[in-house]
């Protein structure tokens, strides 16, 4: 039987530097001869694509909930489609974003419930769970100073929205100390490769 493949993913605040990370991953495991998918969430199929460009666009006004479902209804439709068979066929999947995103911004940015929000994201995504999540962790002046000009409808959200945000990746990754390495983001890309490599040495038992 073909092993399982891994489940990594990378999260932070936005203009953390998590998608470098993500890109320097995949061209080191790459180099290492493991089979790669790469995903963004949300995103990366027709359907999730569609609800990406709703939860993006600043002319929308979209309460919290209706926020939260759309993301656990693209997600659930993105390990359905392409997560849980790539990775029961033995493929490693690298994804710009999972579920903790989900508890970070909606749990703790829009104050909804935490609880309720763990059992649906398990909910939508059953066996498929992370293995080795990075959380790259950089404070909102950061944050803002990487970000491109133009942002988008969550980009745009407050500076206490945004350290809301902070704080709850930190709890979270404090629940999770097993799966989830912090990493300081404010240094260069290359020291910040440097610590997710070694964690993957590591983690992936890599010479």
């Amino acid at each position: 039987m073909k092993r399982r493949g891994f489940l990594i993913t990378f999260e932070g605040i936005d203009g953390s530097g998590k998608t470098t990370q993500l890109r320097l991953t995949e061209k080191y495991l790459h180099q290492a001869g493991f089979p790669l998918l790469i995903l963004r969430e949300p995103g990366s199929i027709p359907v999730a694509e569609k609800i990406r460009k709703i939860l993006l666009n600043k002319r929308h006004r979209i309460s919290p909930l209706s926020e939260l479902l759309l993301y656990l209804a693209a997600r659930a439709e993105l390990v359905d489609k392409v997560i849980k068979p790539a990775l029961d066929g033995g493929t490693t999947v690298l994804c710009d974003r999972f579920y903790d995103s989900t508890t970070a911004y909606q749990g703790y940015g829009r104050c909804l419930d935490i609880k309720l929000i763990n059992k649906l994201n398990h909910w939508a995504v059953g066996e498929s769970v992370p293995d080795i999540t990075f959380l790259i962790d950089v404070n909102y002046q950061t944050s803002l100073r990487r970000r491109k000009k133009k942002s988008d409808r969550l980009e745009s959200e407050s500076k206490s929205f945004f350290n809301r945000v902070r704080r709850g990746f930190l709890i979270i990754a404090k629940q999770e100390r097993k799966r989830i390495v912090v990493i300081d983001g404010d240094q260069t890309a290359n020291v910040i490769f440097h610590e997710v490599s070694d964690c993957l040495k590591q983690k992936l038992k890599l010479r």
